[in-house]
């Protein structure tokens, strides 16, 4: 079992930053992707970005250029830094981890406002 606990979400005015961690304890494969991932209200679950035990990176085309994830392996930590936020990133994010079994946090709100 893998147990994935997220930190780092608030209100944030536009234009604001706010980094988002994830610490996975338990049994974790050394090979593994971890990723965030958001749902706003009303909406589905989508992907923000993923990022691979080796640091391969994958970002939606929406947060590209002001998201960057990363990771720190001997932790097990993921962490997301956001800059620019615009009031449409508002969702409640989710961490996860793929080992290829499929674990999620709890998530943890984002607001920003206009």
């Amino acid at each position: 079992q893998v147990q994935l606990v997220e930190s780092g979400g608030g209100l944030v005015q536009a234009g604001g930053s706010l980094r988002l961690s994830c610490a996975a304890s338990g049994s974790i494969s050394s090979i593994n992707v971890m990723g965030w991932y958001r749902q706003a209200p009303g909406k589905q679950r989508e992907l923000v970005a993923t990022i691979t035990s080796g640091g391969s990176a994958n970002y939606a085309d929406s947060v590209k250029g002001r998201f960057t994830i990363s990771r720190d392996n001997a932790k097990n930590t993921v962490n997301l830094q956001m800059n620019s936020l615009k009031p449409e990133d508002t969702a409640v994010y989710y961490c996860k981890m793929t080992t290829p079994w499929t674990y999620w946090g709890k998530g943890t709100l984002v607001t920003v406002s206009s």
